[in-house]
């Protein structure tokens, strides 16, 4: 016998179901998703209180130790129910910061944190990620774990000092320091001996690294945390990723400059996040603008935590690999990504919209919109599939990454290389799905590169002055 639905049930059933979470309908659009996106995301609030740092003797003349003083303030400010730490007019020297709950970490526009360089100041070990890879590494500069409704502002300026002489010769390259014979990351006791780790599914409390391992900290990170704003200062000089949020959700990065140059400075990190708002910011990076990720290979496999719900809006990315990037360590899977009005413009930012991945990774890279983004000039190409990416080093893997539903609307740009470049597996439809409407690029050097890809459809897309349909 078969089993009926009822009309107002099956109606019902047929117009509202869940996407991770956000209730919508399927007359929605994919761009009435981001408004409920937007919607759920928190901002953090805080009691009118102040603990200035300065009362917990703190010395703003540039080369006073304030760890103790500045994490007091942060204690007390936490315990007594939540305020500001305000960081004053001032020059503050200062190891790890760990952030607390209900505290909002406020520097002013003439203050400067400025970040040891003796790596002592970043010990004990925590919990991180390291490109993907779970461990214990040295603390990042400002660090959280398991923290709730807390906030980085104020119009001053974080300096991690990163240099030639800092941090930075740790990635091996002669041009950022490196000096052949002196340790780096690439000895085979360091970042080599981690990836064993992973493809090995060592428990991760037995990962653990820091002195000895050279494997730089991250600027600010934060893990399993909620309700988070970094807002308004300038990031400076890192000793590797800059913003990094892991397994956190409701996170706001609003009218943050990230100018850091130095060997993978990539901008800001959300990895396994869900509910992203990066707004307003600019960056000049070293690395990419803005990655997305979630986790690499058996990591992030094992923790199978997407990277979700992420709204980038109104932002200028200048020097970088990638203007907006999903990947490469993106395992635990990448959905429901919005991009829209964005400037991009550098003869050294290689590419705007950039997915990479490799059959080491496996995971799903499944809605991506981007409209209204204008791109001066790049390097490479304006929207970049890479299945291929870091093969000849890493090697052939048995999880073939799938990327489906990606959407370019009102895109334009004066010079690139390439226009569209999307390189799948050979042999496999990995990749499928990939649109672009309403797009003009002028100052194109090659044709299109359309490789090993599943339904590519280009409408009213415009290529030096030329109509181009799909698959051309």
């Amino acid at each position: 016998m078969k089993t009926c639905i009822p009309i107002p049930m099956l109606t019902l059933f047929l117009s509202v179901f869940s996407l991770n979470g956000i209730s919508q309908t399927v007359t929605d659009s994919p761009w009435q998703k981001a408004d409920k996106i937007l919607a759920a995301i928190q901002e953090p609030a805080f009691p009118d209180k102040v603990y200035n740092v300065v009362d917990f003797g703190a010395v703003g003349d540039s080369k006073t130790s304030n760890t103790k003083a500045i994490q007091a303030a942060i204690d007390k400010c936490s315990a007594d129910g939540g305020g500001q730490v305000l960081v004053a007019s001032g020059d503050y020297l200062t190891g790890a910061i760990h952030m607390k709950s209900n505290v909002d970490l406020h520097i002013e526009a003439n203050a400067v944190l400025r970040f040891s360089t003796n790596q002592k100041d970043y010990l004990p070990l925590v919990r991180t990620r390291w490109e993907g890879d779970d461990c214990y590494n040295y603390s990042p500069l400002i660090y959280a774990d398991g923290q709730t409704n807390f906030a980085v502002t104020g119009k001053g300026i974080l300096n991690g000092q990163g240099s030639n002489e800092n941090w930075w010769p740790w990635k091996g390259l002669t041009k950022m320091g490196y000096v052949k014979g002196t340790p780096s990351q690439l000895d085979a006791n360091c970042r080599p001996l981690l990836k064993k780790y992973n493809d090995t599914q060592v428990p991760v409390e037995k990962r653990q690294l820091g002195e000895g391992f050279y494997l730089r900290p991250q600027f600010v990170s934060f893990i399993h945390c909620k309700n988070v704003k970094l807002e308004n200062f300038t990031i400076i000089n890192s000793p590797f990723w800059v913003l990094h949020p892991v397994l956190s959700e409701n996170v706001i990065v609003r009218n943050v400059t990230v100018n850091s140059e130095g060997p993978n400075n990539d901008g800001c990190d959300p990895e396994s996040c869900k509910n992203v708002l990066i707004e307003n910011c600019t960056f000049n990076t070293g690395d990419d603008c803005i990655a997305l990720k979630s986790g690499r290979d058996f990591d992030g496999r094992r923790e199978n935590a997407p990277i979700e719900n992420v709204i980038i809006r109104n932002c200028l990315m200048r020097k970088g690999h990638g203007g907006v990037s999903m990947g490469s360590e993106i395992s635990g899977g990448c959905r429901n990504i919005f991009v829209e009005n964005c400037q991009m413009n550098s003869p050294e930012l290689d590419r705007a919209i950039l997915i990479k991945t490799n059959n080491s990774r496996g995971g799903t890279t499944d809605g991506v919109y981007v409209r209204n983004v204008t791109v001066g000039e790049v390097r490479d190409a304006i929207l970049s599939i890479n299945c291929s990416y870091h093969i000849n080093v890493e090697g052939e893997g048995k999880f073939i990454p799938t990327i489906k539903n990606v959407y370019l609307q009102n895109v334009t740009s004066n010079k690139s290389a390439y226009a569209i470049w999307l390189e799948g597996i050979k042999g496999i439809t990995c990749v499928d799905n990939i649109n672009a409407e309403n797009c003009v690029f002028s100052g194109v050097k090659g044709k299109n590169l359309i490789k090993d890809i599943g339904k590519v459809t280009l409408k009213n897309v415009v290529i030096n002055g030329v109509p181009v349909n799909s698959g051309e």
